[in-house]
């Protein structure tokens, strides 16, 4: 069964297995989560449940999104988004989520948005090499040549090309992710690696789509 939460990246640690192993692991709060809606072909023209996870302020949510709470009869939540899961019907409005949806050696993929790292040059950006570092050149760290303009008026950059540019904050799912343990009282996930995204960001968790790799 296809199945998902959504979670807050609370950072990274380490645990030891029954052998002495070291494992890196990110510790992620995932839960509780409410459904928030359901939608269904007859409906919308496909099926996705909408869950919503984190505390905020009513002050805080626009008349919109009241309102959107109030039909569903759920509290305000901070993060909403919609799971389009096969199963979707199988989840009623009001229902809560907790991280024991998940079990100790499953295979997970994991969505966030990597830490933006402002305006970066083609070397650290593309993995560019440098250019001679003597003090008798004059590129340094200059991305060179991009290649011949293409005839009839004038010259065109083609789309993807590899220039400088904004680096990071673009959404990023981490696949075949485990699950190595669960703390159900505190509605956590010990994920085996690195999720993307710093410490506190929200990120949706689901079940690989390549489980036989």
């Amino acid at each position: 069964m296809a199945k998902g939460i959504l979670g807050k990246k609370l950072g990274m640690t380490q645990i030891f297995t029954a052998e002495g192993r070291v494992i890196p692991v990110t510790v992620i709060e995932a839960g509780p989560n409410v459904v928030v809606q359901n939608k269904t072909v007859e409906n919308d023209g496909y099926n996705a449940v909408q869950l919503g996870f984190g505390a905020v302020k009513e002050k805080n949510v626009n008349k919109p999104m009241q309102g959107h709470f109030a039909k569903a009869n759920v509290k305000a939540v901070k993060f909403i988004r919609e799971l389009r899961l096969p199963g979707a019907s199988e989840y009623t409005v009001g229902q809560v989520l907790n991280a024991d949806v998940f079990g100790e050696g499953e295979l997970i993929d994991v969505t966030g948005t990597a830490k933006g790292k402002g305006f970066a040059g083609t070397i650290k950006r593309h993995n560019f090499a440098c250019g001679p570092m003597g003090h008798g050149s004059k590129s340094h760290r200059e991305p060179g040549t991009i290649g011949s303009r293409m005839s009839g008026g004038g010259g065109k950059v083609f789309k993807g090309k590899k220039l400088p540019g904004r680096m990071g904050g673009q959404k990023v799912t981490v696949q075949r992710l485990q699950v190595v343990r669960v703390d159900v009282p505190r509605n956590l996930l010990l994920v085996k690696g690195a999720v993307p995204g710093p410490k506190g960001s929200f990120v949706i968790v689901k079940n690989t789509v390549k489980p036989n790799k």
